[in-house]
């Protein structure tokens, strides 16, 4: 007589991790070319030849001193933009141009910050059992997760995911993902990489209404962010960063406009809304609430680590002042907008690893903090972080 099948329950419990995900490693990466803030009004005006459009290039330079930005990375540079003059008119059908450009150039970004993470780790490669790659830069497959795979030497069954045009809560929404993924599957370790290049959207001003251009080609930067996530760290080995602890998602009523991102035969443009800061504001501490509310915590807002999607200074100023965080709260996400600008999805990486960096170098003693992104939507993403004691012990 056959023996009994266990039940679904028995299975489902095997394949669960025990404990919560946690990051394990941190890697980040930016191409080359670094361009001052300063500097960029007559570095984008030179090599769009649009030299002649004086008004244009007072008000952009106005909106550059704005962004609390001082230096960007590209890996775009004048002998690509010169053999690719079609990119830099704004009318002319430029996707195909675009996609070849980034469907090279991404992998290679996104593998370079990956390798650091995974040297981080201290495991090979092969011990990845599932990969996540979040890009605005470019749509298509197969995408930039199959090519990572080869860079990488990941193993042909790693499990993929592939994310396209999220807008800047993206890195939040990989990770949100990844803790899913690690927390669902024991063993598992997870790959997030997000990756962007601003040469999909790189395009003349143009002589008409273009506040848009304007706004988004001073604050968006190129940059590629990787983390491992997993479950039960293998110790001595693994030494977990920040425990995931709970996530949150809010979608703004009515904000479907004041944030856009859309590709087209022209590459990838987008509108931002000039009160976002304030609208941002205005609806952080609900959404705050909702993430920490079920964990029954007595706090204050000053007690907690921040790594915020600093989509720029304004907005910045704007929870400062909203939350009344004290000056420091948020000088992980500052530093990072001043050193690299916007880079979309990886942005909230480079901000966790300069946090990281500030705990384990600078002593910061808050226990339990906030990741939170923002994108089209208009969405909000939250997810609550516990410090863990071997970060603070480093």
């Amino acid at each position: 007589m056959a023996g009994s099948s266990p039940k679904v329950s028995e299975i489902r419990c095997a394949q669960r991790a025990e404990g919560s995900a946690a990051m394990l490693a941190i890697g980040t990466a930016n191409p080359a070319n670094k361009v001052s803030q300063e500097e960029y009004p007559d570095y984008y005006f030179r090599v769009t030849k649009s030299e002649h459009l004086t008004d244009h290039k007072d008000t952009f330079k106005i909106i550059c001193g704005l962004t609390g930005t001082e230096n960007r990375f590209f890996y775009h540079t004048d002998e690509l933009l010169n053999s690719h003059p079609v990119l830099l008119d704004h009318t002319s059908p430029s996707r195909e141009a675009r996609h070849d450009i980034v469907a090279k150039a991404a992998p290679e970004l996104a593998a370079a910050a990956a390798k650091k993470a995974i040297a981080n780790w201290g495991r090979p490669a092969s011990d990845i059992t599932h990969l996540i790659v979040s890009t605005n830069s470019d749509a298509g497959a197969p995408s930039a997760d199959v090519r990572l795979v080869s860079l990488l030497g990941l193993r042909a069954d790693v499990c993929r995911t592939m994310l396209h045009l999220n807008g800047c809560f993206a890195g939040c929404s990989a990770l949100r993902l990844a803790k899913d993924l690690a927390e669902n599957n024991r063993g598992a370790r997870v790959l997030v990489a997000c990756v962007e290049l601003a040469i999909s959207g790189f395009c003349s001003p143009g002589e008409g209404d273009c506040l848009d251009t304007l706004i988004t080609h001073a604050l968006f930067g190129d940059g590629a962010g990787a983390i491992i996530v997993g479950a039960d760290p293998m110790h001595p080995v693994e030494n977990p960063l920040f425990e995931m602890v709970s996530v949150s998602q809010t979608l703004v009523p009515k904000t479907e406009q004041v944030l856009t991102l859309n590709l087209g035969s022209n590459g990838t443009h987008g509108k931002v809304y000039t009160k976002l800061p304030t609208l941002v504001a205005d609806n952080m501490e609900p959404c705050l609430l909702e993430a920490f509310g079920p964990l029954e915590m007595d706090f204050q807002w000053n007690d907690l680590f921040w790594a915020v999607h600093p989509g720029s200074r304004g907005i910045l100023d704007q929870l400062d002042k909203t939350l009344q965080l004290e000056p420091t709260k948020l000088a992980a996400s500052r530093t990072v907008v001043q050193k690299f600008g916007n880079m979309f999805s990886a942005t909230v990486i480079f901000v966790l690893d300069e946090l990281r960096r500030r705990m384990e170098e600078e002593g910061e003693q808050a226990e339990w903090g906030a990741m939170v992104g923002f994108g089209p939507g208009f969405t909000i993403e939250t997810m609550v972080l516990h410090a863990t004691g071997a970060l603070k012990k480093n």
